[in-house]
């Protein structure tokens, strides 16, 4: 249960909540989720509600949403360094970097151990420039990546100048690595764990993917899903 303070009034002045997102749901999911609890548990109509950050629906974690006329901070937590955690399977790829998509190209293991992993992390540390995955949001002629990739097209969207604060690998069972990411806004997990697999001669994608930190909020404190629907249900208005 999350110790974050909020009341019905809130949400109507304006609020910054913490959410917890659920695996497979997408950002927009939980904006929208909480749209509707306002409309038909709190009565209210009309009011904006935004994110600050997307996350992929194969992952959960911090999701930042803003109320009212809290929405005009938006950019400000968007900005802010993210972290995560999550497990790498190594020794494969697919084509969206996560399990959206099947396996479709294997290599060795054999020659990978803890030390080799965390040397080639160590690597990624600093500003980098990273391709985004063509599984993304990012446009390309007005149109969102995803569909060209899901169309089967090749094709490669420009890099952008990020930043590594911290790469950690902290846990090596072939064929999983547990990772914790200190990043840039901007940055790409899935195209980490692409460039990952490339730099120990091998494989990488994400099995799993959580983030934890945005900035000094972390998911320590945020609402469960449950936690938002219990919320509502107590203070509905009749």
């Amino acid at each position: 249960m999350t110790n974050q303070k909020v009341t019905p009034e809130d949400f109507t002045t304006g609020t910054v909540l913490l959410l917890d997102k659920p695996l497979y749901w997408t950002s927009f999911d939980v904006v929208k989720k909480i749209k509707a609890l306002l409309r038909h548990r709190l009565k209210i109509k009309k009011i904006k509600v935004g994110h600050a950050g997307t996350l992929d629906p194969l992952a959960s974690g911090l999701l930042i949403i803003c109320t009212g006329k809290k929405t005009k901070e938006i950019e400000i937590y968007q900005n802010q360094e993210k972290e995560y955690t999550g497990t790498f399977y190594l020794g494969a790829s697919t084509p969206s970097s996560d399990l959206e998509t099947q396996p479709d190209e294997f290599y060795p293991t054999d020659h990978i151990d803890l030390n080799l992993v965390q040397k080639a992390a160590e690597k990624f540390a600093g500003e980098m420039d990273q391709v985004p995955p063509l599984f993304s949001a990012k446009k390309i002629d007005g149109e969102r990546a995803y569909f060209h990739a899901r169309r089967g097209e090749d094709t490669v969207l420009k890099s952008n100048k990020i930043f590594i604060h911290r790469f950690e690998i902290n846990r090596l069972e072939l064929p999983e690595a547990d990772f914790r990411i200190v990043c840039s806004k901007g940055t790409y997990i899935r195209s980490l764990a692409r460039d990952f697999g490339k730099e120990i001669k091998s494989g990488a994608y994400i099995k799993a993917l959580r983030r934890t930190k945005i900035g000094n909020f972390s998911v320590d404190n945020a609402w469960s899903i449950d936690d938002l629907e219990n919320f509502f249900s107590n203070n509905a208005i009749n």
